[in-house]
């Protein structure tokens, strides 16, 4: 899809606020407005119409990404990866089959939030099963359900519930609701001092799942597999064995049994620890760009 022009910045030096009031000013579409800007799109190439389809969904974008706050990761960067879900979304947009662009676009921009999610923590910290990064994307929803606010550790009970409702262990609750602990903005704060908006108004509503968003995170999971078996080829031996050990496996090795193994410093491997990982993440990083361009 080419690149929609004149799009609203947003970056992580930006001004998040004024990002957000910007976004509210494009007029929302009547489904026989979207309908008839799809087909401009689809059957002419209307880059305008494009634009227009992308701009009156970018609240939706920061409404998803700001329901995604709570892992501690720029809403800024977010946003921005949304919004590349979007275009991607409206790329794709089918207005013949009779839904709106919004039903469909919402799993593309989970998806693209998600991947950046998975991309930015460090591997171990989400664990590697299917069941252990379902845990990492629900506790938060599964605890409002369970109105378990308290700070620090859960009560037993509430794990015990979670830990079924999830088929995960008790200790992987426990220990996913530590490391998702940081400190959350108050909700009731407002956008900026002049806006009455606070940051509950952005906040995407996770008491449901819709259709479209479980098979999008099924098929987002099979691709991050392959993805990740296909960067974890372009480490060599050393650093393959020494991410894996340190950052994907259970039971982590430390950094002086790595040392002694290799008759290096502590401190090296470290290092070869980090340059690992960058290498992965710019593999993963490469491999998205290449599908998004041939898809």
């Amino acid at each position: 899809m080419p690149a929609t022009p004149n799009l609203p910045a947003i970056s992580p030096e930006g001004n998040l606020s004024r990002y957000l009031q910007e976004v509210r000013s494009f007029p929302m579409l009547t489904q026989e407005q979207e309908y008839m800007l799809a087909r401009r799109w689809t059957e002419h190439g209307d880059v305008d119409a494009a634009h227009e389809l992308v701009t009156s969904h970018l609240r939706l974008v920061a409404k998803i990404a700001m329901g995604y706050r709570g892992y501690g990761l720029p809403v800024a960067e977010m946003i921005s990866e949304g919004n590349l879900g979007l275009m991607h979304a409206v790329k794709r947009f089918d207005p013949e089959k009779g839904f709106r662009l919004a039903t469909y676009a919402m799993w593309w921009i989970r998806a693209a939030i998600q991947e950046y999610i998975l991309h930015s923590w460090s591997l171990v910290k989400m664990g590697t099963t299917a069941a252990q990064k379902k845990l990492f994307f629900n506790l938060r929803k599964l605890k409002g359900k369970l109105s378990a606010i308290e700070e620090g550790d859960m009560s037993p009970e509430n794990v015990t519930k979670i830990a079924t409702a999830l088929s995960v262990s008790e200790n992987d609750v426990i220990q996913m609701n530590r490391r998702l602990a940081a400190p959350d903005h108050s909700l009731n704060a407002p956008l900026r001092v002049d806006s009455e908006g606070e940051w509950q108004d952005w906040l995407v509503d996770e008491t449901a799942e819709s259709q479209e968003t479980v098979l999008a995170e099924s098929q987002e999971f099979g691709k991050r597999k392959k993805m990740l078996a296909k960067a974890m080829e372009t480490l060599n031996d050393r650093e393959r064995r020494i991410l894996t050990e340190r950052r994907l496996t259970e039971d982590p090795m430390t950094l002086e049994d790595l040392s002694q193994e290799y008759g290096i410093s502590r401190e090296r491997v470290r290092q070869i620890e980090v340059r690992a990982f960058e290498k992965l993440q710019r593999s993963i990083k490469n491999q998205a760009i290449e599908e998004n361009l041939a898809g």
